[in-house]
């Protein structure tokens, strides 16, 4: 609920801010992208069904150069990679945002070669873990007028996540589809809410950012302080 608030309120993020909660539950991101990936195809199309003819095209091709390859090679570090590794790269990369919202600070962006190095940097971290909006976004909202940037965004995740399960299923990697139907009308919940409250969420961007990144850090100290439980639980088991 939490991820299809976010993703529809601000247009991105939802991956970001709700997959630290999932591996609460399982600790293993390779099954939870799939599932976040599900949901991010149905609903933005959903969302984009009567606007992409407000979509920056130019931009957004010209841009997916510099992220379609990082993310592939992210995707196959996923696969690939330890569990443990995957884990402290993602909640690394949400305690950064969770600071730099709370203290009110942005990525950004004022020449073209910055705008490449983050697209690729963020495309590598959408191929890993689906948490790489904020990057990529630093360099959107540069290049693309307001009007159009959460519709050239929703198209962006629509086309990496196709690119991503595409791949997936090319390797083997359960795609867990009946859990995402399950979830969805949950995710629904969350989608509309947030869908009603984007324009207010808009003007109250800092207080807004400023709020999930205490709650972000807040949650990952959890993390840490859980550990110990989790792994005496596992034990007996």
């Amino acid at each position: 609920m939490w991820a299809g608030f976010v993703r529809s309120g601000l247009g991105f993020g939802g991956a970001a801010l709700g997959l630290p909660f999932m591996l609460f539950i399982y600790d293993q991101p390779i099954y939870w992208i799939p599932i976040i990936g599900t949901h991010l195809l149905f609903f933005s199309a959903l969302t984009l069904r009567t606007r992409l003819n407000n979509v920056n095209w130019e931009y957004l091709k010209s841009s997916l150069y510099y992220i379609i390859p990082p993310a592939l090679i992210g995707v196959l570090g996923l696969v690939n990679l330890p569990n443990l590794w995957i884990i402290t790269f993602i909640y690394s990369i949400t305690l950064f945002y969770a600071l730099m919202w709370l203290l009110n600070k942005n990525i950004h962006s004022d020449s073209k070669w910055l705008d490449k190095l983050l697209l690729i940097f963020g495309g590598y971290v959408a191929g890993t873990s689906l948490t790489g909006a904020p990057i990529m976004v630093a360099v959107y909202i540069r290049n693309v007028i307001q009007s159009q940037l959460r519709n050239t965004l929703f198209v962006l995740w629509f086309i990496l996540v196709t690119i991503k399960m595409t791949t997936f299923a090319a390797l083997g990697v359960d795609l867990n589809v009946v859990t995402a139907i399950v979830l969805l009308p949950v995710a629904a919940v969350g989608h509309f809410i947030g869908l009603r409250t984007h324009e207010m969420i808009l003007r109250n961007d800092v207080v807004f950012k400023q709020v999930i990144g205490f709650r972000e850090i807040a949650n990952y100290f959890t993390v840490f302080i859980s550990l110990p439980e989790l792994k005496i639980s596992r034990t007996l088991k």
